[in-house]
């Protein structure tokens, strides 16, 4: 009989725990819970080492420990892998103990952005953890499974008796075409759909790495300033694997920065054009990269959202935070986008230390004349391993707070207190959604009784939110 591994999210808030974006889904209004792809992946690396792998997401549907507790009575892993993430680190690690209660020989491993900083602190903290994987995990964890000698593992941090070793680090993974396909068969994938229309939906991830580093983002410490893409062959045949065996026609391309690189987006458009596959995608953008013929190519491959980190409608915030972009820039990509009719979703992020009344304002304005279709207005949270973490340290902004991460501020900024950025949050949602000029444009843009219900839906979470 094959040893099992039960890869986990613990029993703790519902949240994307994408290493550079711990977001929780609950407090934001569009964002809906992404499948767990980094379990996914590990799933895939644990079956390729000849181990049965379970997954369990434990924040959907108010799961509790003992839940977990019972999986572990009934499973008998012999090792348990944790998601654990820098802003639910207190209720995650609650897991430790449950696993530890149940059998003190099972193997407990955990990954995660946190401990590219805190890997050694966290073993000390917590002794019912045996071994934490710094960095892209797939290569660790493979070798963990193969039982390669712990002293030979590099990107471990681990428990020897009394002793705590911390290996040297791990190169990124240059090809990225050698990993499996996530393991899909694991999980209930219909759970995971569309705000929109309650599609099921896919996450792919086509490239890791961004050079740009900016001060509020995990990206580039998570995934290297070098851009690594997937060969867009690989890509479509995961496309095609999720198309023919899970009847998934729906996908985010998740990437770090997709169109940097508009040769490769463009043979990808057009493998998945020639594919015949009838399908569609979001993805992210940079609104100094996207071009009008690819803009036109990734229409017809079947791309109906892009997302934009436009972050400020202050161009002295936007090169505060080295964003290195024009609020121009912005706004002509937000129009090209449009005139092909993409629908364009905007992050912004309020409270980051220069912040004020004035910057707030002119963010507001720039967000009202852009007019995209989708919103959201982050507080600024400062993830351990962002320049903005080490800042507010060298500053004393305060005491961080992750009790509501993007959505109550984690600190106050030289000018404003958090409970006023927080306001400024509140009424930044409500007054953007509940525009006249926003919500006639919205419903011309309806095609169905179940996206009235849902985009109705989304608009009661936005009136009555407090």
């Amino acid at each position: 009989m094959k040893d099992k591994i039960l890869l986990i999210y613990p029993p703790s808030p519902v949240m994307n725990r994408e290493d550079r974006c711990q977001q929780p889904t609950d407090d934001l209004v569009v964002i809906p819970p992404l499948p767990p792809t980094d379990l996914l992946y590990m799933a895939a690396i644990a079956n390729e080492a000849g181990l049965d792998p379970i997954i369990k997401d434990y924040s959907i549907g108010a799961k509790t420990q003992d839940d977990l507790k019972a999986d572990l009575l009934l499973f008998n892993p012999r090792y348990v892998v944790l998601n654990i993430a820098s802003t639910t680190l207190l209720s995650d690690t609650l897991a430790l103990k449950s696993i530890k209660e149940i059998s003190k020989d099972i193997i407990t491993v955990a990954k995660g952005a946190h401990f590219n900083i805190f890997d050694v602190k966290t073993l000390e903290d917590y002794p019912e953890l045996d071994m934490v994987i710094r960095g892209e995990v797939e290569e660790t964890l493979s070798e963990i499974l193969n039982n390669v000698p712990k002293e030979n593992i590099k990107g471990l941090t681990y428990r020897n008796g009394n002793e705590i070793i911390q290996n040297e680090r791990r190169p990124f993974i240059e090809n990225l075409d050698k990993l499996p396909y996530p393991f899909r068969e694991c999980i209930d994938n219909s759970i995971y759909t569309r705000p929109d229309t309650n599609e099921v939906q896919a996450v792919i991830k086509v490239s890791r790495g961004c050079p740009y580093h900016c001060f509020f983002c995990l990206a580039t410490p998570v995934s290297g300033s070098k851009v690594r893409t997937r060969s867009p062959e690989n890509i479509l045949g995961e496309i095609k694997e999720c198309y023919e065996k899970y009847n998934i026609k729906n996908f985010i391309f998740w990437s770090d920065l997709f169109n940097l690189d508009n040769e490769w987006v463009n043979e990808l458009c057009n493998k998945i054009i020639n594919s015949g596959m009838k399908i569609t995608f979001s993805t992210n953008t940079r609104a100094d990269s996207a071009n009008l013929d690819t803009v036109k190519l990734m229409k017809k491959a079947g791309c109906s959202l892009v997302s934009i980190g436009i972050e400020s409608g202050s161009q002295f915030m936007l090169d505060k935070i080295g964003k290195k972009i024009t609020k121009q820039q912005i706004e002509n990509t937000v129009k090209l986008f449009k005139k092909n009719k993409i629908k364009v979703y905007g992050y912004y992020v309020l409270g980051l230390p220069w912040e004020n009344e004035e910057t707030y304002k002119e963010t507001m304005d720039f967000a009202k004349k852009l007019n995209t279709e989708y919103v959201s207005f982050y507080t600024a949270t400062a993830l351990i391993g962002t320049k903005f973490y080490d800042y507010v340290k060298e500053n004393d902004l305060g005491e961080l707070n992750f009790d509501m991460p993007y959505y109550y501020p984690s600190i106050r900024t030289h000018y404003l207190s958090k409970e006023r950025v927080f306001e400024m949050h509140k009424n930044a949602v409500k007054s953007y959604y509940t525009r006249p000029r926003y919500i006639l444009s919205m419903l011309f843009k309806i095609r169905s009784f179940r996206e009235f219900y849902n985009y109705f839906k989304a608009g009661l979470r936005v009136l009555f939110r407090k």
